[in-house]
Order: C-alpha cells, then sequence, then structure tokens
C-alpha cells in the first residue's frame, strides 16, 4: 500500500510539474531559443529518464518509510523533496529565472543526501535506488548551470 502511495505522490509530482512549466520545452518558445549545453539529452531521454528515477524513487521512499524511527522527520524532508522538485518547474520554465533554478536543485540534491544519510545510509539496495535521481540531478544541475 505505501508503495503505491509513494508512486502516486513522486508521478502526481511530474505531473503537477508539468502543469506549472508554461507549456512542453518542445513547445516553450523561451526553451527553444535558449543556448543549450552541448551534453543536452534528446527530449525523448528526458521522460524515461524521470520515469525511471519515480520508480525507483517510489520503491526507495517505501523501503525507507518501513524501516524508519523518526516518520515525521522524514516526511518533512521528503515534503521538501517534493516542493523543490516541483518547484523548478516554474522557475526554469515559466519565469526563466536560470540562476534561481540552480539553487532549487543544489538544494533538491542536499535535500536528498541529507534525508539518505539520516534515514538509509546503511542499505546498499536503497543507495542503488536513489543513485538514479541524484545523477539526473547532477546532470540537470550542469545543463542549469549552463543556461546561467
Amino acid at each position: 500500500m505505501r508503495l503505491l502511495v509513494f508512486f502516486i505522490l513522486n508521478f502526481g509530482a511530474l505531473y503537477v510539474g508539468a502543469l506549472l512549466m508554461n507549456g512542453s520545452p518542445a513547445t516553450n518558445e523561451w526553451y527553444q531559443q535558449l543556448d543549450k549545453a552541448p551534453w543536452t539529452p534528446p527530449g525523448w531521454f528526458f521522460g524515461l529518464a524521470w520515469t525511471t528515477i519515480m520508480i525507483c524513487y517510489s520503491i526507495y521512499m517505501s523501503l525507507t518509510w518501513k524501516s524508519a524511527d523518526n516518520k515525521k522527520q522524514l516526511l518533512f524532508l521528503y515534503g521538501i523533496q517534493w516542493l523543490l522538485n516541483v518547484g523548478w518547474n516554474p522557475v526554469f520554465f515559466a519565469w526563466h529565472q536560470t540562476l534561481i533554478g540552480c539553487f532549487v536543485i543544489f538544494s533538491l540534491i542536499l535535500i536528498l543526501l541529507y534525508k539518505h544519510k539520516m534515514f538509509s545510509s546503511k542499505s546498499w539496495i536503497t543507495t542503488l535506488l536513489i543513485l538514479p535521481y541524484v545523477l539526473w540531478l547532477c546532470v540537470a544541475l550542469s545543463l542549469n548551470v549552463y543556461a546561467v
């Protein structure tokens, strides 16, 4: 049941973030004109990456929730992570605030690593499950920095 809840919450974050983007990247004129990094993946890769990340992260959160002693703190950190993940979309795509976008992504990376250290760092399975999210955010940060 908790896995289903995290699937809904995590894929819901992607949906809400997409609603706040001011159009898809393919139709966003500002993004289309942006000087993108040479290592920017093709458009289709973003959907594949985020789907994989959210499947892994939902399993990660389900396992972490099951073993967490302080569920209130875990929920608080998860809430911050959720808001940062959703919030980057309008900051970057709708408001064109690339520097603030860098801060949002960097904060998201720090929250994920802190939450992992506090609740799951002793488990190699959870480390493997959160790794795609953290690695993708590092790529996203590099792309966002290039846009600045």
